[in-house]
């Protein structure tokens, strides 16, 4: 599997995201953006300890760590190695054994052992963004004054992506993206 380098850019949350959050990870050697919906647990958990703040008492990813560590087990990398149906799936890597896991668990984990995060370029291909001013030299033309309805309709999402890109509406982007590709799929 081709896997891309990522770093944590940071985590987004939007008044209509229900409590959930936006993690954003950016490819270290590119520009591009992967947002992730992560539960608000995993989103605290994960900027406790980019923040080196101490909890009184472990969090779950602490005592994770730590029987990690006890067992005399080394967490080697973690990937995000597939979406399917718009849900995300990782690995976490001990000694060339692969253990599934969700994706914020991953990472709270990675951040706690300081390893590399990896996402796999398929992933990178279906889910990932490039930022407003990157993405400018590769826009489409536009299409707004097409008489066709689905042209239209594409350069309408298109023109809503950018705004909540711009707004950091990771959330609304996500889901926006993902009815753009649905409708470039159709013929």
């Amino acid at each position: 599997m081709d896997k891309i380098q990522v770093d944590i850019l940071g985590l987004s949350t939007s008044p209509a995201s229900g409590g959930a959050y936006a993690l954003i990870l950016k490819e270290t050697n590119g520009n591009r953006r992967l947002p992730i919906i992560i539960g608000a647990f995993e989103a605290q958990s994960i900027a406790l300890e980019m923040e080196g703040i101490k909890p009184p008492r472990p969090l779950t990813h602490d005592l994770m760590k730590t029987i990690i560590d006890s067992l005399g087990v080394e967490l080697s990398e973690v990937t995000i190695s597939e979406l399917k149906d718009g849900t995300f799936y990782a690995k976490l890597i001990f000694d060339g054994q692969e253990i599934d896991s969700r994706p914020s668990d991953a990472i709270a984990l990675a951040v706690r052992a300081g390893v590399p995060i990896f996402v796999s370029e398929k992933v990178m291909e279906d889910a990932a963004f490039l930022p407003e001013n990157e993405a400018a030299d590769k826009q489409i033309p536009p299409a707004a004054q097409s008489k066709d309805p689905k042209l239209r309709a594409l350069e309408t999402l298109r023109g809503q992506l950018k705004e909540a890109i711009e707004k950091e509406d990771y959330e609304r982007a996500a889901k926006l993206r993902d009815e753009v590709r649905r409708l470039e799929m159709r013929d």
